[in-house]
């Protein structure tokens, strides 16, 4: 997260020398910053590694010096974005695998477009070759333990690292030929300007996902003005207050209940707990969000939403529209509508939707509470489609308060992936049940109360559109300048203090 900090500036740097007789000594310090982390921070320092970096390195500055503005500054993107993806994979396979599904995807796209009739076999050859590898490091581990535990094998269980951010290029990937195959794309002719896509370093690991017909104008055109780069830098400051100041200090309190153990905690403690973790996962991935978008805007992009105020959803389906919505667009576009969608009759809807749900499930994680996870938002979403969703719509106070219960008590599945362990969890939660005999001490919630109460207050605050609204206002004005700054600064302090955590989606 430090590594913002540093690469922002380069990039400030290299869109305002776009002149030609800037290039050189630009990428000259680029590369020579570049070099010395690589080589002594990475700890890359085998001679084929080097060859490969000086190889990459002169590739570039033979690019730069025959390119247009647009297309150097993509390339800068794209160089970039590679070097700060290497910063967080420290494996220099993996960075191979990022570039080789690139050029693969780019080759696949241009078959796709101009064959006559092998459209559906190239198209069916990219989504292989892409989810092979997302299944490969995501589920291999997690087959090969269901396969020895259900047949009574001694399958050799590797423990595979998972690459930052492969669930999320994949689906980028996926859907780019998809809608090439489609005819909703036209096939980029350059490598450059696919490769600046996506490898854009603000969504490359963690989202939001977005499409290649989203960004492919802004690839060819697109303009930088200060207005924007102030308006990126604005967004990019509440993003990440809401990382560091409110999902980093409010999931303490998660991080505190289960150190103590689940079975030491009273009832009232259980929910406090369950709240934070809600919070925390919010305030988290909406803060990366909204960072990511605040760089693409001062990188003249305009990367799609991904947050809708969804605590203030009066259903889980609402909240689900409002929810991490790209890859909500994302299954619905490429998943549930090419199934036939709502269009063939209640019983291939209920099919559909249950395929999507899996799959939600699985893409969070290779684990059967992920599975388990997603069937129960299913069957919520079912019900309501069927049974509750009017009523719960039509009274808010009933909305209100339903989804003040259904929320928590979803993440807590999300949250605990041990089964034994979410057991304990629920009869904390639920006190009627039937508990083992634990010492608790019944007053634990009001000592956390006491040092969580503000970040739970900020929380609420900040689920709600009332800072938006006070925002849009005072958007221009020098409070909202001051106050942002006493946020990055304040932010600044904290990861300094090393009260910062990685961001909560970078596994997934």
């Amino acid at each position: 997260m430090e590594f913002i900090f540093i690469f922002l500036p380069v990039f400030m740097i290299a869109y305002a020398a776009s002149k030609k007789k800037y290039r050189n000594f630009v990428l000259l310090i680029g590369s020579s910053v570049a070099g010395y982390e690589i080589f002594h921070t990475l700890g890359y320092t085998k001679p084929l590694h080097i060859m490969i970096f000086l190889l990459a390195v002169l590739l570039i500055f033979l690019k730069a010096n025959t390119c247009s503005r647009i297309e150097y500054q993509n390339l800068i993107i794209f160089a970039g974005s590679v070097l700060f993806y290497s910063f967080g994979v420290r494996k220099p396979v993996y960075i191979f695998l990022f570039l080789l599904t690139t050029l693969l995807n780019f080759i696949v796209a241009q078959f796709i477009e101009n064959s006559r009739h092998a459209k559906k076999a190239w198209l069916f050859f990219g989504v292989a070759f892409n989810f092979w590898w997302l299944i490969f490091f995501k589920y291999w581990s997690f087959g090969t333990e269901n396969i020895n535990t259900l047949f009574h094998q001694s399958l050799t269980v590797k423990d595979i690292i998972l690459p930052i951010g492969i669930s999320f290029y994949t689906f980028q990937n996926v859907s780019y030929i998809a809608d090439v195959f489609r005819g909703k794309a036209k096939a980029e002719k350059s490598l450059v300007n696919y490769g600046a896509y996506i490898s854009m370093f603000p969504q490359l690991i963690a989202g939001p996902i977005v499409t290649y017909d989203h960004v492919a104008k802004e690839l060819r055109n697109r303009k930088h003005t200060m207005s924007k780069v102030e308006d990126g830098l604005k967004t990019f400051t509440i993003g990440l207050g809401y990382k560091v100041l409110i999902a980093n200090q409010i999931g303490g309190l998660w991080s505190d209940i289960s150190m103590i153990g689940y079975e030491s905690i009273s009832s009232k403690l259980a929910w406090l707990g369950i709240f934070a973790y809600s919070f925390q996962l919010y305030f988290d991935f909406c803060g990366y969000s909204l960072m990511a978008i605040g760089l693409g805007k001062i990188m003249g992009f305009d990367l799609p939403r991904n947050f809708d105020h969804p605590y203030l959803s009066l259903t889980m389906t609402e909240f689900w529209r409002r929810w991490h919505m790209t890859l909500g667009t994302w299954f619905k576009e490429y998943i549930y509508i090419p199934l036939g969608g709502n269009r063939k009759g209640s019983a291939a809807t209920i099919r559909n939707t249950f395929i999507v749900w899996l799959f939600t499930g699985l893409w969070h994680g290779a684990s059967w509470n992920f599975v388990l996870w997603g069937l129960i938002l299913f069957a919520i979403i079912m019900t309501e489609k069927n049974w509750t969703g009017k009523v719960l719509n039509k009274i808010k106070p009933l909305g209100h308060a339903y989804m003040f219960f259904v929320i928590p008590l979803t993440w807590l599945i999300f949250a605990i992936t041990d089964f034994h362990e979410l057991g304990i969890y629920f009869r904390r939660l639920l006190p009627f049940l039937p508990q083992k005999t634990y010492a608790v001490l019944d007053n634990d919630y009001v000592k956390y109360w006491g040092i969580y109460w503000k970040y739970f207050a900020a929380g609420i605050i900040f689920s709600t559109t009332l800072p938006q609204k006070l925002y849009k206002k005072m958007k221009n004005s020098p409070f909202t300048a001051i106050v942002l700054l006493a946020v990055f600064w304040a932010s600044v302090y904290c990861m300094y203090k090393g009260l910062d955590d990685p961001f909560m989606y970078f596994r997934f």
